[in-house]
């Protein structure tokens, strides 16, 4: 077949024309390049936390220990009578190169010489002292160096039928929620006998 000269050169265009076109179809079909994973870039920009080392609980640490046999001493003074009431404190003190402790609630007291034998009922209060009015819980008391603890014995010097009441001159005190026993020394002339819960 015979093509003019014209003929070949329009020829030569579209042949050349295809093959650009088909260069740029591949250079735009081609997978574009992958982005970093968001995962992966917050990763590298955001350093993982640092775990804080535990510490012990603050409160923990520094709990102050219940009082132990032998650690406290014990004495007692009489009070000042009031109408027919008779009253005696006793105060738990820290005994010489022991730790300062906790203590709470209740001591046991019983008579000791001068009659037969009371035993001192709980009470949160009465007319010589006690818990105030409307808190039947006893405090936890801690015991410090110069800083007792206090409880307050007391009793009625006349009897259900107006008799006079023998005069005791000890008692025995067990501390709370201890079997450390003691005789104190003091006068309380009673038919009955009640005690009161520890204060600071």
């Amino acid at each position: 077949m015979t093509i003019g000269r014209y003929g070949y050169r329009t020829a030569a265009v579209v042949v050349l024309g295809a093959t650009a076109l088909g260069s740029c179809a591949q250079h735009g079909s081609g997978p574009a390049p992958s982005a970093r994973p968001a995962t992966e870039t917050s990763a590298a920009q955001t350093p993982s936390p640092q775990a804080n080392p535990t510490t012990g609980s603050t409160t923990t640490a520094s709990a102050v220990a219940p009082c132990r046999p032998r650690q406290l001493d014990t004495t007692a003074h009489t009070l000042s009578p009031g109408m027919m009431h008779r009253g005696v404190e006793l105060t738990f003190a820290l005994a010489a190169d022991t730790p300062p402790c906790t203590i709470a609630g209740y001591p046991g007291v019983d008579t000791g010489e001068g009659g037969p034998v009371l035993h001192a009922r709980r009470t949160p209060r009465g007319y010589m002292g006690g818990l105030p009015r409307d808190d039947d819980t006893p405090p936890v008391v801690t015991v410090l160096p110069g800083r007792p603890a206090r409880a307050v014995v007391e009793g009625s010097a006349m009897g259900p039928a107006g008799e006079d009441c023998p005069l005791y001159t000890s008692l025995v005190v067990t501390a709370p929620d201890s079997i450390d026993t003691r005789t104190v020394h003091t006068t309380i002339d009673t038919c009955a006998l009640e005690v009161h819960p520890v204060t600071g």
